[in-house]
């Protein structure tokens, strides 16, 4: 277990390091070729109800993928962590201006208040599509989070929801796939990711 621990660890400094030397130009170009290739991707065409993150600096933008969710009508979900427990919830975003009212966390994430009333996607009828981010992923499916295991807890929720677990699609910089992923017996498999030249 401690071994698994200190490999999680020491790749997560080493994907730090790769996505850290990529330029803003460089993140956007590779950004704006995963957005593509989602919004062509017949799982996010047909699904309704999307769950999507707010991405960090470290992370592919996801901005244009959350206007053309409201552009299509489709409903739009966003998580709110809390910072002292591995709990989320995918809380119901009103349109894509409703991002900017929304509090900086002390991760510089915007979420809705804590006290803020909100659709909450599992309460109201569950999500069909969560677009996942992760400091590293591998070609089977593994994905190594930033360690506080608050998507394999929300995907684990979700399999216990009348709708099941959703599909799981990674949005990835080349620079964060990685020949292999070390995972644990909770970390939960996403079906697939999404990045330049796969």
């Amino acid at each position: 277990m401690a071994a698994l621990r200190a490999a999680k660890q020491a790749l997560r400094k080493e994907i730090k390091k790769r996505v850290g030397a990529l330029g803003n130009e460089e993140k956007l170009r590779q950004s704006r070729i995963v957005t593509q290739k989602l919004l062509k991707h017949p799982k996010y065409e047909c699904c309704r109800r999307i769950a999507v993150f707010l991405s960090m600096n470290d992370e592919v933008r996801t901005e244009d993928i959350i206007e053309d969710i409201f552009k299509r009508g489709k409903e739009c979900f966003i998580p709110r962590y809390f910072s002292d427990s591995s709990h989320m919830d995918m809380l119901k975003l009103a349109s894509v201006e409703d991002i900017r009212s929304l509090p900086l966390t002390s991760w510089n994430i915007r979420q809705p208040g804590d006290e803020e009333e909100r659709e909450d996607a599992l309460a109201s009828g569950g999500l069909e599509l969560i677009l996942m981010p992760g400091l590293g992923f591998d070609k089977n499916g593994h994905r190594l989070g930033r360690g506080k295991g608050f998507y394999d807890t929300y995907l684990q929720r979700c399999m216990n929801h009348s709708k099941g677990k959703p599909y799981t699609i990674g949005l990835a910089f080349k620079e964060q796939i990685c020949q292999e992923v070390p995972v644990e017996g909770n970390d939960i498999h996403i079906d697939e990711v999404l990045y330049e030249g796969m």
